[in-house]
């Protein structure tokens, strides 16, 4: 078993880090930590904007990231500590999730923290979840990681995953905001998530036999660098791979009252009705023929936008007004 330290906390890095391993290391066992820096990582099958409030995290520069397993979206921060086991697929049942969760349990009770698997995925302490746990299975390997909320700032997990659901119809998996805590105020000493991350690696070299320490080579952080550039930090894999969906909005400003319906697929606008009561000099239909096929992306909206006189289509509007409908 190789045991990884992530020497990053970047969600791109990190996220990209868990694919480069898998084709890297087809057959090695794998335990990789990682921390990482303000950020959402949203399941594989998710709408990314039905998930995140997008105001507060453009606002906060808060990374969004699809991940590879599925399941609904998280918030990380420096004080959550993420974990991550590989193994070859056939080895292991699939729907298991206490092999992979014992460790992390042990090492908790350990330190008389009361943590427990409750349910199929989830580690809870006094009935309240400080881990979800998702898996992939990818290339004959399975891949089942997790988080630990150990001292992540609380505020911050409400208001970036804070969206309004009347806004998005789709059958993407929706996220169970399940009542979470933080785990320092459990311990009877006091300890930090480095120290924990180094009781869950001396956990591992202990527990399994050939178990050593790897350090990432410049090969491998040339290869994760080209996966980063190629698909984690891009529009198309965390938004545009969102499943279809139909997006509504509206709002009452003093030109009158205005509603956006848009048909959304793979990220790319297909079908778009704005609605209302507002005077304009010039058809609906010009503007709104001008956002077929493209992005459902705020700067791309944007563009559309300034590039028009506004007021031919709305009246006495701000640009600022219309953008708010889209989002």
């Amino acid at each position: 078993m190789f045991i990884i330290d992530s020497p990053s906390h970047d969600a791109y890095f990190n996220v990209a880090l868990e694919e480069y391993l898998l084709y890297k290391y087809p057959t090695e066992d794998i335990f990789l930590l990682y921390i990482n820096a303000p950020s959402i990582i949203v399941g594989k099958f998710q709408n990314t904007l039905a998930e995140i409030n997008l105001d507060y995290v453009n606002a906060q520069q808060i990374k969004v990231v699809r991940r590879m397993s599925g399941g609904g979206a998280v918030y990380h921060d420096l004080g959550n500590l993420n974990f991550s086991f590989h193994t070859l697929l056939g080895s292991n049942d699939f729907m298991d999730f206490s092999k992979f969760t014992a460790p992390v349990i042990k090492v908790l009770n350990s330190l008389d923290v009361p943590a427990k698997l409750e349910g199929r995925n989830d580690l809870l302490v006094d009935g309240k979840k400080f881990s979800g746990n998702a898996k992939l299975a990818k290339n004959g390997k399975m891949i089942q990681h997790g988080t630990i909320l150990f001292n992540s700032d609380m505020s911050v997990l409400g208001d970036a995953l804070k969206m309004n659901p009347l806004k998005y119809v789709d059958k993407a998996i929706k996220s169970n905001r399940a009542r979470v805590t933080n785990l320092i105020d459990y311990f009877p000493t006091e300890i930090s998530t480095d120290d924990l991350k180094e009781l869950l690696i001396e956990e591992m070299l202990e527990n399994n036999v050939g178990a050593k320490i790897y350090q990432l080579t410049s090969e491998d952080l040339v290869g994760i660098g080209d996966l980063i550039k190629e698909k984690y930090q891009t529009w198309d894999w965390n938004f545009g791979f969102s499943p279809k969906y139909n997006f509504k909005n509206a709002k009452k400003i003093p030109a009158g009252f205005i509603e956006v319906h848009l048909d959304v697929t793979k990220g790319i606008i297909e079908k778009i009705k704005i609605f209302g009561d507002f005077f304009a000099s010039n058809p609906i239909e010009e503007l709104e023929s001008q956002f077929l096929g493209k992005k459902h992306e705020l700067a791309e909206i944007e563009r559309i936008l300034a590039s028009n006189d506004l007021t031919n289509y709305f009246g006495k509007v701000t640009l600022e007004e219309i953008l708010e409908l889209f989002k």
